[in-house]
């Protein structure tokens, strides 16, 4: 079984507003979950985090006890959230190292998850989640 996830964050002033935005597919291309959620007063970075986080607790929704049989592949335009779940960077930040933390225990539970840095182009869907869930909240 394969989902694909699109994720996206965003802080207006970073630290702002933020937003975090998200998209599961299936191995159809069809969206099975859509996250879109207000974060408060938060950076940048917290909410690229969140967005992936949330997108893992809506998939786990709907593979249940099945996770171990499903391959997961996360595409996020933001090169530092990829560079630090592939092991490249390290996470210094402490609030980011508890971010890191909470998705690492998301993935663990999956076959095999892959990160994949893309244009911010091609992540549009994701974008539009976030930017509404930043609009609402302010």
């Amino acid at each position: 079984m394969q989902y694909t996830i699109f994720a996206d964050g965003g802080a207006r002033g970073n630290p702002g507003p933020a937003g975090a935005g998200a998209v599961v597919k299936n191995s159809t291309g069809e969206n099975v979950a859509r996250v879109s959620a207000f974060l408060g007063h938060r950076t940048n970075n917290f909410a690229e985090y969140e967005a992936v986080i949330r997108a893992f607790e809506s998939l786990g929704n709907i593979v249940k006890e099945k996770a171990d049989t499903v391959d997961v592949a996360v595409n996020l335009d933001s090169e530092l959230i990829v560079k630090q779940m592939r092991g490249e960077y390290k996470v210094k930040h402490p609030v980011l190292k508890e971010q890191h933390s909470r998705l690492l225990q998301y993935i663990g539970a999956y076959k095999t998850v892959v990160f994949t840095h893309i244009p911010r182009a091609q992540n549009a869907e994701a974008d539009t989640l976030a930017n509404e869930a930043m609009d609402a909240g302010e």
